[in-house]
């Protein structure tokens, strides 16, 4: 469903930054040369992206990692480290990559966003090498300048089409697409104010949920130093004290951002509510779906899919550096917003472009994830498993396991360490003082046999019988 008023004061401030002859565009160069590739880009091929009905002895390796003893010990005893216990150091006077010899913990991966664990497989690799064997790393640059190539359309619209909006904005990563549709909503009000201060009512309200992403309440603050936009916080998917905060505020033009599937907390969004509200007040709806692209939906749409709500949304913000097992982010939306947003957005333009290789890569992962529905079911069915053994009414992949103070957190990550299981203990600034957690990440490519043995190494540490629940958050006493 289309928002008049916001389309109007896009064109308005588009045709302002005309006047300004400050509308940047985006002109993509042409780096294909493989003709296999060259038909790719116009008339996808049958079976060019070979894809597979069920698990394969490579992706366990998404999961399956090792750490040197001594990274180990470390971890242990809680001994800061920067990271160079791995690497030998006649490596690197050789300037050769080579591990260390010596002995190594096998461990069991349970704290990526690897979902799909896609990061492994061969066809997406396949992509980035042949990308990388042809073209390097492609031109480097910014979009805007050179570094925009036909790899990147060919993957914007494939990615608009997943989220059916009618375009689709690559950046660089997910952090700076938050950064730049929020700096990007905030000119509006400046733009259509003719570089004079906006007054009170013609500034932007933004509505953001209490725990949305680090990323979009960076860019709110942005925002916030023009001076055009007033920001009020509702409670955390309280959808009751966003509906009072609407229905209190004056100002025209409002606009209510909130992450689609929390990262530390694990629930969703009431995303029925929020498009209730939508057609209510005549916000502009803006989705983070970093977490919920490719695992929710049943193409791999995501959270609005999930909720047959993708046409509330106005602009989705997603990533393709967690289920898609690749390095990026997108903005999806209307051709307006994306020339809005590539002309305004500052940590899109003065960003070089992703590479090629991870162009090409990240379109191979967008066929794989949409073709292999095996791996959604996978990991809907390790989501059953985890609630069936503990009880706990999880509703997501990522679980949330409070324990309160630091060294509880820590304790419990040292247990589960010993175990075999890479589980870190979330600490205070991504999460508030005394809210320390275990956050436990389900994948497609654990087994039922894995979820078991976790459940049973968390036993130690954790009394699941003693778990106290507040909306989706799971609270634990160690």
């Amino acid at each position: 469903m289309e928002n008049s008023f916001w389309n109007k004061w896009v064109e308005k401030a588009l045709s302002k930054l005309e006047t300004l002859k400050v509308l940047r565009s985006l002109r993509p160069i042409y780096v294909s040369s493989n003709e296999q590739m060259q038909q790719q880009q116009t008339e996808p091929i049958d079976g060019y992206y070979e894809v597979f009905d069920e698990m394969q002895p490579w992706d366990r390796s998404s999961v399956e990692i090792s750490i040197s003893d001594s990274t180990f010990q470390r971890w242990l005893h809680e001994i800061p480290s920067s990271g160079d216990e791995i690497v030998c150091r006649d490596a690197v006077a050789n300037q050769k990559p080579r591990m260390c010899s010596g002995q190594f913990k096998k461990l069991l991966l349970f704290s990526g966003n690897d979902y799909l664990g896609l990061s492994s497989h061969p066809t997406i690799g396949k992509a980035a090498a042949e990308a990388a064997l042809e073209h390097g790393m492609g031109p480097r640059g910014s979009a805007l300048i050179c570094g925009y190539t036909n790899y990147h359309r060919l993957l914007e619209s494939c990615l608009a089409d997943l989220k059916k909006k009618e375009d689709c904005l690559l950046c660089p990563t997910g952090f700076s697409a938050n950064m730049a549709v929020m700096v990007a909503v905030g000119s509006i009000a400046s733009l259509l104010a003719g570089g004079e201060k906006p007054l009170k009512d013609e500034k932007i309200a933004i509505f953001s949920d209490a725990l949305n992403h680090a990323s979009i309440i960076d860019g709110i603050r942005l925002a916030e130093r023009t001076k055009s936009v007033e920001v009020f916080v509702y409670k955390h998917c309280d959808m009751s004290h966003l509906n009072s905060l609407l229905s209190a505020c004056s100002m025209k033009k409002k606009v209510v951002v909130t992450d689609s599937l929390f990262s530390m907390d694990g629930d969703f969004a009431p995303m029925v509510e929020l498009a209730k509200l939508r057609r209510k007040y005549g916000f502009l709806l803006v989705l983070d779906d970093a977490h919920g692209t490719f695992v929710c939906g049943k193409n791999g749409g995501g959270v609005a899919e999930e909720f047959n709500c993708e046409k509330d949304v106005d602009i989705c913000i997603g990533t393709l550096s967690k289920a898609a097992g690749c390095h990026g982010g997108f903005i999806a939306c209307s051709r307006k917003w994306k020339k809005l947003v590539q002309s305004r957005g500052r940590s899109f333009i003065f960003s070089t472009a992703t590479p090629v290789p991870i162009a090409a890569a990240a379109h191979a992962a967008v066929i794989v994830a949409k073709k292999e529905t095996w791996r959604r079911r996978a990991i809907w069915n390790r989501v059953q498993d985890f609630r069936a053994l503990t009880g706990v009414p999880i509703t997501s992949p990522i679980i949330s396991l409070i324990v309160g103070s630091e060294e509880k957190a820590l304790q419990a990550s040292r247990h589960l360490l010993k175990s075999g299981f890479h589980v870190t203990a979330i600490r205070p600034p991504t999460v508030p003082a005394n809210s320390c957690r275990l956050r436990v990440t389900l994948t497609a490519v654990h087994t039922t046999d894995d979820i078991k043995k976790l459940v049973a190494a968390i036993t130690g540490c954790i009394k699941f019988e003693g778990i106290n629940y507040h909306s989706s958050n799971v609270y634990a006493k160690l």
